[in-house]
């Protein structure tokens, strides 16, 4: 058990920052006695030290939701719109800058078994995503801006949290902090993270894919259907833009061809020197051009599992649009993040058939994401080994993905917690989703460490004789270790009945709809 004692133990209370605005959600669910915040959670008073949750992304968020569920109250703190990034547009909290899907929600899969233990710790996003929700195949896709405007609602009315608008300049030297400053951390921040974890930054670069206006698509030249009939509404949620071998030739030339955007931040000279790292699971179209002129058709434009109706055809590739809002007023080109330039987008991408008039409501961009070496900085708590009043969670602690940046928020909530409570500090199991993603974060090769996505080869490995016998049957395998994993979350929260995130905090607790 970590005694409370460890939250005083720095002197300072001051933090650095710039462009305050200061409000208090609800003022009278907590009241700041020096030092120490007094919190009311609904059946009595917790006193514990100061949380600061930096950054209202979607791990901070969620992190400040599990805080405020535990009866404690935290700052929250964001420097939108004080100080914008390159990739944000407003100031909602958990505003999401590239896709707006959620990925699978199929029984069964790794991403579905991720978002289903979230569901049942009480997950804010989880909720805020249902109540968002637009059709997009057997994925989870969100209305983004209804997606941030439940969520920052749900955090304005939350007992015990204080949101602060300004920009923080360095890790604040009182109290717990956690850290979920996301991909985009400023660079003072960044380079006073770097100072403080005694490590220099990593990073790689990730892209944002094109919107369309849904009025300019010429849907003469489409047609609707989900990739192999899969949908979670059982519809046919995706627009299809078919291309035969001379419409997909010639996008391929004039992809190669496009001139790049120059970067957003001036030292990115490796864009241009050919020695950007990317993600592997985002790359830009002029990457995968690259990489050979079949590649498109067996990445972003693959055309299996979609037939056009009537005719029984199978294009040569096939680009796909996703619903974007609600009103289904805007579609994004699926998986057409790019960096080109604005100009260059607006020709290349018009190429495709039924987008020749497309009114662009979004370019393509290209921006850096931040994260640490977690591996040799983590518990497996997402404290800093150095200091453990500090936690990381969301993209910047190394996780790639919306869904995996909601789960590291979640978990290290949940850790800040009990660190303030001076309960233990409980990991999930290792055979769920959530405890195997925070074990590969912590125990990961330091020496060539790079972001994950949840999958199922971060999940414990099924026994051999089980393999051999299931060797024909992945479904099979997937389902097995789903069991396993749903299994393991039965005893951990039968373990945790005293915890008091373990059960539900009434309507209070609640995302608006």
């Amino acid at each position: 058990m970590v005694a409370p004692a460890v939250l005083a133990r720095r002197n300072s209370s001051s933090t650095a920052s710039t462009g305050t605005v200061a409000r208090s959600a609800n003022p009278k669910s907590s009241t700041t006695f020096g030092s120490q915040r007094a919190t009311y959670n609904g059946s009595g008073l917790h006193t514990a030290g100061i949380i600061h949750v930096l950054g209202a992304g979607l791990a901070g968020s969620e992190a400040a939701w599990q805080l405020s569920r535990a009866g404690l109250g935290c700052i929250l703190h964001e420097m939108r719109p004080v100080r914008q990034t390159q990739a944000h547009r407003t100031a909602g909290f958990a505003e999401l800058v590239c896709s707006n899907s959620l990925k699978s929600d199929s029984p069964n899969t790794a991403s579905w078994l991720l978002k289903h233990e979230l569901r049942r710790l009480g997950s804010l996003a989880m909720q805020a995503a249902e109540t968002a929700r637009v059709p997009g195949g057997h994925a989870l896709t969100v209305d983004r801006a209804v997606f941030a405007a439940t969520i920052t609602a749900a955090l304005e009315g939350a007992p015990g949290v204080e949101i602060r608008r300004e920009e923080v300049l360095q890790i604040p030297e009182d109290g717990i902090v956690l850290v979920a400053t996301g991909p985009l951390t400023s660079g003072a921040l960044a380079s006073a993270i770097a100072r403080f974890t005694g490590s220099e930054r990593l990073y790689f670069y990730d892209s944002i894919s094109p919107i369309v206006d849904a009025a300019s698509i010429d849907r003469s030249k489409v047609f609707a259907a989900s990739r192999y009939g899969k949908s979670i509404d059982g519809g046919d949620d995706y627009l299809n833009c078919p291309l035969n071998r001379e419409q997909y030739e010639a996008f391929v030339d004039a992809v190669l061809a496009a001139e790049s955007a120059a970067p957003h931040i001036e030292d990115d000279a490796e864009i241009h020197a050919g020695r950007v790292p990317f993600f592997e699971a985002c790359l830009p179209i002029e990457e995968l051009a690259r990489r050979g002129r079949e590649t498109l058709r067996f990445g972003p434009m693959k055309p299996v599992g979609l037939v056009e109706p009537g005719s029984g055809r199978r294009a040569h590739a096939i680009v796909q649009l996703r619903q974007e809002t609600q009103r289904a007023d805007s579609y994004n080109l699926v998986g057409f993040q790019n960096h080109m330039t604005f100009p260059a987008q607006k020709r290349v991408l018009r190429l495709i058939p039924g987008l020749e008039n497309a009114a662009f409501l979004r370019y393509g961009q290209m921006h850096r994401n931040t994260y640490i070496n977690a591996p040799a900085l983590l518990t497996p708590a997402l404290q800093l080994i150095s200091d453990p009043r500090v936690f990381f969670a969301g993209q910047i602690s190394g996780v790639e993905g919306y869904v995996e940046s909601i789960a590291t928020g979640l978990m290290a909530g949940r850790f800040a917690a009990a660190l303030a409570l001076g309960e233990p500090l409980r990991p999930l199991p290792r055979a769920t989703a959530l405890g195997s993603l925070t074990h590969y974060l912590t125990h990961a090769d330091a020496k060539h460490y790079q972001p994950a996505n949840i999958a199922f080869d971060l999940l414990p490995a099924l026994e051999e004789e089980l393999k051999r016998k299931l060797r024909h049957d992945r479904p099979g395998r997937h389902a097995e270790v789903c069991r396993r994993a749903q299994a393991a979350m039965d005893e951990y929260l039968g373990e945790s009945l005293g915890d008091p995130l373990a059960k539900s905090t009434g309507e209070a607790h609640a995302a608006p709809r």
